[in-house]
């Protein structure tokens, strides 16, 4: 063991083997592949492999993977239930970790979510409560029409945005040193996206009622908070640092945006003074003149 510890490629050749995922590990563990990963090198696979597992997996034992959508459901449960770093580990290095497949969770949600939302506005507006916010109080029928022939649309665009954001915090993240990359985000942020939207799904229908609209907003914060710390527990797995890095790769694009659109508005508001000032000086005066 001492050797082992006194090689002194042993740190770049651990960085190296410990970007791989999991599975790969776990096939080259229980594969003939062994005799390709001699002295240091294996070494180094099984001591992560037991970092990452607790313990050495069986030779013997098969991968267990259920491919396709089948396995969906087992992803978002994990994504939600397990809120841990090596449960992002072992999805973002799934053999199913593929941004097409985020992008696919991403449009259903997207898509289920305004429809549900338009369909509830609907059949409140219909029943004589709420607020028109739509304005669909006079063609209910073809609004209903019309949602259904947006709501992919709005999907579509929930992807774009979707992927964009997730796309500038693996780049912030890369800054502060992440080892991660896009693919491996954007699929372990989006199993976390699909299940918290439809328990939003879930909550719309009651935010039309009065009295119970209270209980779903809090709840609804309270899951914004809780998709937030998984989102930076995800964020961290993925790119192998610390709590701090991750938390200023979720948040810090966010206050970025923030401080930009402020300094806008501020802006704007500086170069309309003047312009604004002389408009109510213009009023001030005509109705000073009227006796």
């Amino acid at each position: 063991m001492s050797t082992i510890n006194q090689d002194p490629l042993r740190p770049k050749i651990y960085q190296s083997i410990d970007e791989k995922g999991t599975q790969e590990l776990l096939e080259i563990w229980r594969t003939g592949k062994r005799e390709k990963w001699k002295g240091t090198a294996f070494d180094i696979v099984e001591e992560i492999l037991l970092r990452r597992l607790g313990k050495l997996p069986d030779s013997s034992q098969q991968i267990a993977r259920t491919p396709g959508p089948g396995r969906w459901f087992q992803v978002w449960i994990k994504a939600v239930s397990h809120p841990n770093e090596q449960t992002f580990i072992d999805i973002s290095e799934s053999s199913d970790a593929q941004p097409k497949i985020a992008y696919i969770w991403v449009f259903i949600a997207g898509t289920l979510t305004y429809l549900i939302s338009a369909v509830v506005q609907v059949i409140v507006v219909a029943m004589g409560y709420g607020t028109d916010i739509y304005g669909v109080g006079s063609f209910i029928e073809s609004s209903l029409l019309i949602f259904i022939c947006l709501s992919p649309v709005i999907g579509a665009i929930v992807v774009l945005f979707f992927s964009l954001g997730t796309a500038i915090i693996q780049w912030v993240a890369r800054l502060f040193g992440g080892t991660g990359t896009y693919d491996k985000l954007v699929y372990t942020v989006a199993a976390i996206y699909m299940p918290i939207s439809l328990v939003t799904m879930l909550l719309l229908p009651f935010n039309a009622i009065p009295v119970l609209n209270i209980g779903t907003g809090l709840l609804s914060i309270g899951v914004s908070f809780y998709y937030l710390f998984l989102q930076i527990t995800a964020v961290k797995a993925v790119n192998r640092f610390g709590w701090g890095k991750a938390a200023g790769s979720v948040l810090l694009p966010g206050l970025v945006v923030s401080f930009v659109c402020a300094c806008i508005v501020i802006g704007g508001l500086m170069l309309m003074g003047p312009i604004i000032g002389n408009v109510f000086s213009t009023i001030n005066q005509s109705l000073q003149g009227v006796p």
